[in-house]
């Protein structure tokens, strides 16, 4: 057998987790945590490249895995709306990341993996299903002022892996399948996939959707506006509530969803009244879902790390469950899926798209 070691890194808000496969085997799984301080003190994203990128070799280091891979494979950033799929990295990506509109660590994700691979001899560089991926349909696109159309960023590859892994499951094709998934994280995102393609998405990250952990989902407009004019906030204020300081962390001062849940256990009315809101609001853009897939439904599918708790699970499987089955993967599989989609890629079995 023709052995491929492939290196993820996937950068996030708050950690950066890197995997190292040899083929379809796991050989290191780890998670490396940053303290608010450390990346405070670095400042902008970019910033934080350097400081990023060199714990990912020591860490290598550390575990005895050696510089030497087929591929490595970052998590994609923010850039510009792409469809879905497996992309060669190029300077032109890693220039758009380190300058994207949209900025979030996860930008990042390109760069270590093209700096580290430029080091290694007949290495191959990737990003697999960015959170931009864009397969919208016409309609979803309009919103009701021509100069600001909705976009979509979402949990593009957790949720097209788990896609496929329902659809493996059923004995059936992706492609041949009408499937509403949700990830359930510290940003919530909901698209109807329609034979093999996201028709629909919400932007989870600034401010479409239901609300998070830590993200504001849709507010009222007029209001909104109103909080903006009235002198209290800056703009880097009033964007960082939006995507970083709404939601559960907002009404309840974390956006630890298994504290909330302990709070709710010991008698906090409060704690219960929101969490229920949230669910509530998931449930909704759920089933508005259905309605885009005209209500030919196959599953609905429950991902993410809020997935794990019954509370939450239960109770929206009370809202939707007459729409269609529902199936749940708790946690997170983006490191399997971004070595497997570059495992897919060494092996001829899916070809790379150019960026």
């Amino acid at each position: 057998m023709n052995y491929m070691r492939i290196l993820a890194i996937n950068p996030g808000s708050t950690s950066t987790k890197i995997a190292v496969y040899e083929n379809e085997r796991p050989l290191l799984v780890c998670d490396i945590e940053h303290t608010p301080q450390q990346l405070h003190a670095l400042g902008s994203i970019p910033g934080q490249l350097d400081f990023r990128r060199q714990l990912v070799v020591d860490e290598l280091q550390k575990n005895g895995q050696p510089l030497d891979f087929d591929a490595v494979v970052g998590r994609g950033g923010l850039a510009r709306p792409v469809e879905s799929g497996v992309y060669e990295v190029s300077e032109q990506m890693v220039y758009d990341e380190l300058h994207a509109e949209h900025m979030h660590a996860c930008d990042l994700g390109c760069v270590i993996a093209h700096e580290i691979a430029t080091e290694i001899k007949g290495c191959r560089c990737f990003v697999a299903d960015p959170g931009v991926v864009d397969e919208l349909c016409d309609e979803a696109r309009v919103s009701g002022l021509p100069m600001l159309p909705n976009i979509c960023i979402w949990h593009a590859l957790n949720q097209r892996a788990i896609a496929q892994r329902y659809a493996r499951e059923q004995g059936k094709r992706y492609e041949d399948l009408n499937l509403i998934v949700c990830h359930l994280g510290g940003g919530i995102s909901i698209a109807a996939h329609c034979h093999g393609r996201a028709i629909d998405a919400n932007n989870a990250l600034d401010g479409r959707g239901p609300f998070s952990p830590e993200r504001s989902g849709t507010l009222p407009a007029a209001g909104l506006i109103r909080l903006c004019f009235s002198g209290k906030y800056t703009e880097e204020q009033m964007i960082s509530m939006v995507t970083r300081q709404g939601g559960l962390l907002a009404h309840l001062g974390t956006n630890d969803m298994r504290t909330v849940l302990r709070r709710i256990a010991t008698g906090d009315v409060h704690a219960a009244k929101i969490v229920d809101a949230m669910i509530f609001h998931i449930a909704k853009a759920i089933a508005a879902e259905g309605a885009v897939l005209c209500g030919e439904v196959d599953a609905i599918l429950l991902t993410g790390g809020i997935a794990y708790e019954d509370y939450v699970v239960s109770r929206l499987r009370k809202r939707v469950g007459y729409l269609a089955p529902v199936a749940v993967y708790p946690g997170q599989n983006e490191m399997q899926a971004l070595a497997l989609n570059a495992l897919a890629v060494l092996r001829g079995e899916k070809q790379s798209r150019k960026y």
